[in-house]
């Protein structure tokens, strides 16, 4: 029988009626569609698009006053994330090869089983079969659109911004976040948290050159395709025992599952085309021995 909600893998011992990412197909038929998200990136087989140059940041290095929403929505929720953070100011990003503005309107992480003697990784997309510890998605929606759904309603209406996370040094802008999760150990808990300038949780500008671009979808239920994905290659850094402190975190309530393992495996790219950023001149080795060969034959020819 189809369950009544949707989980990951790591719930179903706990929760076995729920629908793990193979039967999500089962409570939205878009999750078996052909525009799924994450995926593998394959660096042999990326496209040097020229078009995509740094993107542009507006208002992230601003702070806000309202208090930002941080919450545990547990896994019966059908068009959430398990653990998010709902911004109230609309930092926006254009640019490299957008067509459009698109505004910041909530940020969610997932992650493996992080610990802190071992962290086994848990980000959703990988590059050439490596994964990292955690990924960082910022949801943007279209500027001119007032929300999520009717986001939707649109071709393109979602970009999500993602990050990696790999284990380094202590990253003490990620103190105030961090601080919170414990008021948020269990399904249907919510805090509030000072803002911050989303800059600060990011790799520096600077360093946001080299990124992958593709169309993909939302990775939970009801995983609506129609959302532009670029994924940065600069990760964010995070001590072990920075990236320990989720594992705090709980599906359900009291002695239920701990959060882990809350990523959605690998989907298959069909006819898509990922592409490779222009703002850098280290291309992938597949685009570097594209562009030998007519160097050869010049130089050949002198």
């Amino acid at each position: 029988a189809v369950g009544s909600h949707w989980c990951y893998q790591s719930q179903k011992c706990e929760q076995p009626q729920c629908e793990d990412p193979q039967r999500w197909h089962l409570i939205d038929a878009t999750c078996k569609g052909n525009k799924q998200s994450p995926i593998n990136i394959v660096t042999r087989n990326v496209i040097y698009d020229r078009s995509l140059k740094p993107l542009t940041f507006e208002g992230y290095d601003v702070k806000g006053s309202e208090k930002w929403d941080i919450e545990n929505n547990g896994h019966t929720g059908k068009y959430c994330q398990i653990f998010k953070v709902t911004l109230k100011t609309s930092p926006k990003v254009g640019g490299g090869g957008l067509r459009r503005k698109y505004k910041a309107v909530e940020f969610h992480l997932h992650w493996g089983v992080p610990d802190v003697l071992q962290c086994i990784p848990g980000s959703e997309h990988s590059i050439d079969g490596e994964k990292h510890a955690m990924e960082l998605h910022l949801v943007h929606i279209r500027e001119d659109l007032s929300d999520l759904a009717e986001a939707k309603k649109n071709t393109d209406g979602l970009a999500v911004l993602a990050f990696f996370i790999k284990i380094e040094e202590e990253n003490p802008n990620y103190a105030t976040l961090l601080s919170e999760l414990k008021n948020i150990k269990y399904k249907g808990e919510a805090a509030k948290i000072d803002p911050l300038p989303l800059r600060s949780l990011l790799p520096p500008e600077e360093e946001l050159g080299k990124y992958y671009r593709y169309e993909g979808s939302l990775t939970t239920p009801d995983c609506h395709e129609g959302v532009i994905w670029t994924i940065f290659e600069k990760p964010i850094e995070l001590s072990q025992t920075q990236i320990a402190q989720f594992a705090a975190l709980h599906f359900d309530g009291k002695n239920s599952t701990p959060m882990t393992d809350n990523f959605r495996p690998a989907q298959l790219l069909y006819e898509r085309k990922v592409y490779w950023s222009s703002s850098t001149v280290l291309l992938p080795t597949a685009t570097l021995s594209v562009l030998v060969l007519p160097l050869t034959y010049i130089l050949s020819s002198l």
